[in-house]
């Protein structure tokens, strides 16, 4: 005769390795979302006023544009 033991589980285990795959995930994006930040920050400081007068930046805007929280 055959049994199947269907009452045993795992107490929360799978739970706890995709919780922390999951922040493994965040910490993840962070980095490349910092990465891409500091990539952009570079590439706009490195041009001259007239050059991002003619964008439609000024100096103090570099930081907003860098993490995306520019309106215009």
């Amino acid at each position: 005769m055959a049994v199947f033991h269907t009452t045993q589980t795992t107490y929360g285990t799978a739970a706890a390795v995709n919780r922390f795959f999951s922040h493994l995930g965040d910490i993840a994006g962070n980095v490349v979302a910092w990465n891409d930040a500091r990539v952009t920050r570079n590439a706009l400081s490195s041009l001259s006023d007239r050059e991002l007068d003619d964008i439609g930046l000024v100096r103090g805007d570099i930081d907003k544009v860098a993490l995306n929280h520019f309106i215009r």
